[in-house]
């Protein structure tokens, strides 16, 4: 069986957490004999057929972005070529260019659509997509959810609930070597034994501008971990409330990451908005162990982050809960040892990849399996 997944942006230009999802199912799929293949666009122009660990990435010549949407001309071809030889062409929303791919190029081929985010930002620009983009998802054969809290909680899936089918994300801990010996001694030295952990990108809707500003109630070591986007203004915010105690590191590579997670003594994700569909970051964290605390957003954040379970979830925008939630942990290791071994159990019984890749193993098969097909 061939699977050609297609998103605007794959690795190794960018590996957040959708090109995540994507990675795991794509080297997943070896086992159930499915011969997966990554369309993107890169501004390093057009390439077919490298190979990225177990499977085959192409790149289109990204032309021009506008509100976080790529445009290529290329692609128009390299799609319509690379869909024909596929039994399954695998869409990632949201992307409203990918829509007019879809269309103008005429793919007729069976499609599975992962539903990563309602579109949440760009308000009056969704009113302009929004036709084109009910026409889109009509068209998909299958769409696939991330949570049973987001199929509540979106306006648009509750729209389309005859073609939803759930398939929660999860991960391989075997792609996530042990940290190396001088790795944690590095980390250990410069960091100390107990600090709380922010790992991803430094996006609007990560608020992390909430998380500064409970940091200046309280003298915990925060290490910041990821860049771009509100990095700046982020920074300025840290001198403007002398907070010495939190520690920007930037972008690290994944041995420091792993290192990190491995140290750290808590896990704090204050995503505020529902931007933030799931949080591949939070389940590296429960991964790792480590009690969690995030907001209640009504997104799948948590669906992985059960509140008195497995952390603590707190009202978002709220530094003062934050700095509570914060202390809470940090004064009571006990309690903060119990929610990270809690993760961890919810991690095992729920977010393993392995589950992830058979479920749309299934929704492949159930496809191909149809008469018309």
């Amino acid at each position: 069986m061939k699977v050609l997944h297609f998103y605007k942006v794959y690795q190794p230009d960018s590996f957040g957490g959708v090109q995540q999802v994507i990675y795991q199912l794509v080297e997943g799929g070896v086992e159930h004999n499915i011969e997966a293949s990554v369309l993107s666009l890169s501004s390093r122009g057009s390439a077919r057929n490298e190979v990225i660990d177990n499977h085959i990435v192409h790149r289109s010549k990204l032309d021009l972005e506008v509100a976080s949407t790529g445009f290529s001309l290329s692609v128009l071809r390299d799609f319509y070529q690379l869909s024909r030889e596929a039994d399954i062409v695998h869409f990632h929303f949201p992307w409203p260019f990918m829509d007019l791919v879809h269309f103008l190029t005429l793919n007729k081929k069976p499609t599975v659509l992962s539903y990563h985010s309602d579109i949440v930002n760009q308000k009056n620009l969704l009113k302009l997509y929004s036709p084109l983009m009910k026409v889109f998802l009509n068209s998909m054969d299958v769409i696939v959810a991330t949570s049973p809290n987001y199929v509540e909680f979106s306006p648009v899936l509750a729209k389309f609930k005859d073609k939803v089918e759930i398939v929660t994300y999860g991960l391989d801990e075997a792609k996530y070597p042990p940290a190396s010996e001088d790795k944690l001694i590095y980390w250990r030295e410069q960091l100390g034994n107990k600090f709380f952990l922010f790992l991803g990108a430094l996006r609007y809707y990560k608020g992390l501008q909430f998380l500064l500003d409970a940091a200046a109630s309280v003298d915990y070591p925060i290490v910041v971990v990821g860049s771009g986007g509100v990095e700046q203004d982020l920074k300025a915010q840290a001198d403007a409330l002398q907070l010495d105690h939190v520690i920007f590191l930037g972008s690290l590579p994944d041995d420091d990451k792993v290192a990190l997670l491995t140290l750290c003594y808590a896990f704090v994700f204050p995503s505020h908005l529902p931007s933030e569909a799931f949080g591949i970051s939070l389940l590296e964290a429960s991964m790792f162990a480590k009690p969690l605390i995030s907001c209640e957003i009504g997104t799948g954040t948590t669906y992985i982050n059960i509140d008195g379970e497995t952390g603590i979830a707190i009202a978002p925008e709220n530094p003062n809960a934050l700095a509570d939630a914060m202390k809470t942990l940090w004064d009571n290791e006990l309690l903060a040892a119990q929610y990270g071994q809690a993760a961890r159990q919810r991690f095992d019984a729920i977010f393993q990849a392995k589950d992830m890749v058979a479920g749309y193993a299934k929704i492949y098969e159930k496809l191909l399996s149809r008469p018309s097909q």
